[in-house]
């Protein structure tokens, strides 16, 4: 949730010349749908089922995956991802998300909350973020993080 998964995962990706999996426009592929049509057809719970069905294929080894913030509060999903891949959390604080993020109607899961309801999203989050393997401070450009990523990947 805006903290630079996509942008960064993609360039470390690049600069690895890995393959990139973005987890939610796999999900878009699967369903046939967008992620805001999941949410406004479907739901919220239809989306996270897509997301755990097509969690395992992403893990393939040498290959990059930005995840969804939702998905690793999955239990399962949360042990699938840290048994078998290095984990880093985009560590951003929320005021800084949220710069970057509530002009965007792109995200259906916050699109009708507060700003006071996105930042409790965000607190309940982030426990769990927190027990990636690393952290990377995600509020520097994104080439700078990818590059301290891509280090950690390769060390």
């Amino acid at each position: 949730m805006g903290s630079g998964k996509t942008l960064v995962g993609g360039l470390v990706a690049q600069r690895a010349r890995a393959e990139f999996f973005d987890l939610d426009h796999l999900v878009e592929d699967q369903a046939g749908l967008s992620v805001a049509e999941i949410f406004a057809t479907h739901s919220e719970a239809a989306f996270r089922a897509f997301e755990k069905e097509t969690l395992p294929r992403l893990q393939q080894p040498g290959a990059v995956v930005a995840l969804g913030g939702g998905v690793v509060m999955d239990d399962d999903n949360w042990r699938l991802i840290s048994d078998k891949a290095m984990t880093v959390h985009l560590d951003v604080p929320f005021a800084v998300i949220w710069s970057r993020i509530q002009y965007l109607g792109t995200r259906p899961l916050i699109v009708n909350m507060s700003q006071v309801e996105v930042e409790e999203l965000y607190r309940r989050r982030l426990p769990r973020y927190q027990e990636a393997e690393h952290r990377v401070d995600a509020t520097r450009p994104a080439g700078d993080v990818a590059e301290e990523v891509l280090q950690l990947w390769s060390a």
